[in-house]
């Protein structure tokens, strides 16, 4: 482990202002017809947010509390892997948390808030994201998943864990839990797994094969094109714009968290929205966090489940069938529909995260 100095972040003053300048000075597109969300972010929502952040936001006190988090490093094979590390009670299962795109380890923390201590949680980022350099090799979900185990085992001494993963983090979390049932001891799914899809041999029923592909034609799917096929070309221009980086990533944080676009964030304010762009502005991570949908290709590709599973259907996927759940994981413990937590769950409803946590981890116990 790394012994990492006090501050942990510190971001200079001068680079603030200079943020708070070109902000103010930063031109908005013109307003496509309509006022609605269907040709991106509308013009309104995007210049009350650069206001905000210009202006009313104050990055100091979210540093603050990052700081006052246990940061540390973990060497791995793809290179140093940054996590948080809560303690909790050391008779109770630790819990690997995973993160997705676009956010980061530190919108998992509500969630180990709302478990008080009842367990340990560990928060890394994965690479290319935050405070985790890019990966040294290809990103690869089973090289996370491996990384990651040996963050929990050899460098934590967590000989059992419990394991939850959302977006990016779910695949990773389904290959950590396929690797090595002799030390996960379960996981909680609120994305679960889409693996079933790339099966040799799996027959997918009528209600599978909609809902499948229903998410492979959504209208939000051309980020996913983009980043996965012009990284450097789109990193070019978010790194040099903060009004294009606010933009990007607050038009997905309001399509893909509870009731959507029609609801803006939800249960989110803006200013949670504007830690998670100041978060990457800072770090200038976004264009390393595009390479988890430019190299990977092995995110389907985990072992069948057979550990014990609690899979919690988010409302963003409100439509995933139990039967599919079924086909990867062979031990379902619980299936729930969340009634209002998206596709950010850990975030927008920590509370409910930290009980299905905890109902598992007491599930296990019996």
């Amino acid at each position: 482990m790394t012994t990492l100095a006090d501050p942990f972040m510190d971001i200079p003053q001068a680079d603030l202002e200079r943020l708070r300048q070109r902000l103010h000075d930063a031109e908005l597109p013109h307003q496509s017809p309509g006022e609605d969300w269907s040709r991106g972010i509308p013009s309104l929502v995007l210049d009350r947010l650069r206001k905000r952040w210009s202006s009313g936001y104050d990055w100091r006190p979210y540093e603050q509390a990052l700081n006052r988090e246990e940061h540390s490093f973990h060497p791995s094979e793809i290179g140093p892997i940054h996590y948080v590390h809560r303690r909790g009670d050391a008779e109770a299962l630790p819990v690997l948390a995973i993160h997705g795109w676009p956010y980061s380890y530190a919108q998992l923390l509500p969630m180990a808030d709302a478990l008080n201590g009842a367990h340990a949680v560990i928060a890394p980022s994965l690479p290319g994201f935050g405070h985790s350099p890019a990966s040294t090799q290809p990103y690869s979900a089973r090289r996370i998943a491996e990384a990651f185990h040996h963050l929990m085992v050899d460098g934590l001494g967590h000989k059992r864990y419990i394991v939850y993963g959302e977006d990016m983090g779910a695949p990773v979390a389904d290959w950590i839990a396929g690797l090595y049932p002799g030390s996960v001891a379960g996981i909680v799914a609120s994305h679960p797994s889409f693996s079933a899809q790339a099966r040799p041999g799996t027959v997918l029923t009528t209600a599978e094969r909609e809902f499948l592909l229903q998410t492979r034609n959504s209208a939000e799917s051309g980020y996913a094109h983009q980043q996965g096929t012009r990284p450097d070309t789109l990193a070019a221009a978010l790194l040099d714009s903060p009004l294009g980086l606010l933009a990007w990533i607050a038009e997905k944080i309001a399509a893909w968290s509870h009731g959507g676009h029609a609801t803006e964030f939800s249960n989110l304010s803006d200013d949670d929205v504007l830690n998670v762009v100041s978060l990457y502005w800072h770090t200038r991570s976004i264009g390393t966090s595009f390479r988890s949908y430019a190299e990977p290709d092995d995110f389907d590709d985990h072992p069948i489940i057979s550990v014990p599973a609690s899979i919690l259907v988010n409302t963003h996927e409100s439509g995933y069938p139990e039967s599919l759940a079924e086909k990867s994981y062979t031990d379902i413990r619980c299936f729930e529909r969340l009634e209002r937590s998206g596709h950010f769950t850990a975030w927008e409803d920590p509370a409910a995260i930290a009980a299905a946590i905890r109902h598992h981890a007491g599930l296990l116990a019996r």
